[in-house]
């Protein structure tokens, strides 16, 4: 199970809104076949994981067992329900880490295999597959995308410059990093400030990955057309207060500024099929999130050389869980979970 765990986990940013899904097979105490979805739209583990047998051992696949990381789906969508296809290859046992929370499955992919005569194991590693899938789970069971917070600060926690002048304040190989986790989320935001000050691409240009769908707040639609976030090399969602319109790859959203914008926001993306958003800033966006309780994982980055004099200060918030610290260079990133939300999972 560890090993489809591994496999799974090569998907990410590819499959979304799928589940990441690794599969192997096993005859005696030999691998005879693996796979994992590899891209959304695409073959399942499950069937990628069959095909891959060779044809010497193809005569085993009746006498193996499966292994997947999570409930094999009975339902038609971009390709036939794996469960079909597992029958119809006769496999007489599956191991599975945990159920999909997707009601289109849950629980009935695993009932129709039980009741065709398999013999069905859960919950193994149920815990490791559910932390793997946690923006499916969260998207699912909460009806909300996954949030993930990002901000790089100074040694002495300024998230920027005087009156929000924009400094550079990670290195070039963080920079690289964060271009990478843009890869796999489904969204980017940012508030009106920092479209202003900093002009972001909000792209994947140092990573080879795609590009998140690139959200911003305008509520006046006073950004300029010639902004970096309108250049139309990724499809952007501008929420305003006066219209609704799609525009290219530009969508105008109109949303009630009078009231709290973060539920109609969760409501938005979950109507968009959007399973993730990584909040890039600026501190007062990040800081409306912090203090409604509002978010899942946060990314710190911290230049521990640096030093902002009269800078604006960084998102500040103590109910926190840290799980993760790494060092890159002067830079120090620290991943933390919101407690609240664990708990509500």
């Amino acid at each position: 199970m560890k090993r489809c765990l591994d496999l799974a986990s090569l998907g990410l940013g590819n499959v979304a809104p799928n589940p990441m899904v690794g599969a192997v097979l096993v005859y005696g105490n030999r691998i005879i076949g693996e796979g994992f979805h590899q891209q959304y739209g695409q073959a399942h583990a499950e069937v990628n994981c069959i095909n891959s047998v060779k044809k010497h051992d193809q005569h085993l696949i009746e006498k193996s067992t499966l292994y997947v990381s999570l409930e094999p789906c009975n339902h038609f969508g971009k390709t036939p329900p794996c469960s079909d296809f597992i029958i119809a290859y006769k496999i007489p046992k599956v191991v599975i880490a945990c159920a999909d929370p997707f009601e289109k499955v849950n629980g009935s992919g695993i009932k129709k295999l039980s009741d065709s005569g398999i013999e069905i194991i859960t919950a193994i590693l149920e815990k490791e597959s559910i932390d793997l899938n946690k923006r499916f789970f969260t998207f699912h069971q909460q009806k909300r995308p996954f949030i993930i917070l990002k901000w790089a600060q100074s040694e002495n926690q300024c998230i920027s410059g005087f009156q929000g002048k924009s400094i550079k304040i990670s290195n070039a190989l963080t920079d690289v990093l964060v271009h990478k986790w843009r890869s796999e989320e489904a969204a980017i935001m940012v508030g009106t400030n920092t479209v202003k000050m900093d002009n972001p691409s909000l792209t994947t240009r140092n990573w080879a990955g795609k590009n998140p769908i690139r959200i911003f707040i305008d509520r006046d639609l006073k950004i300029e057309q010639k902004a970096k976030i309108l250049d139309q090399s990724a499809p952007t969602i501008i929420l305003n207060q006066n219209i609704n319109k799609i525009d290219r790859k530009n969508d105008f959203i109109q949303i009630n500024f009078e009231c709290d914008i973060i539920p109609q926001l969760n409501e938005l993306l979950y109507q968009k099929n959007i399973q993730s958003v990584i909040i890039e800033g600026g501190a007062k966006l990040l800081q409306t999130f912090i203090d409604v309780g509002v978010w899942d994982e946060a990314r710190i980055i911290t230049n521990q050389t640096m030093i902002i004099e009269n800078g604006i200060a960084s998102p500040n918030f103590e109910n926190k869980t840290s799980f993760k610290q790494e060092k890159i260079e002067n830079d120090l990133i620290q991943y933390f979970s919101n407690p609240k939300m664990n708990k509500a999972k």
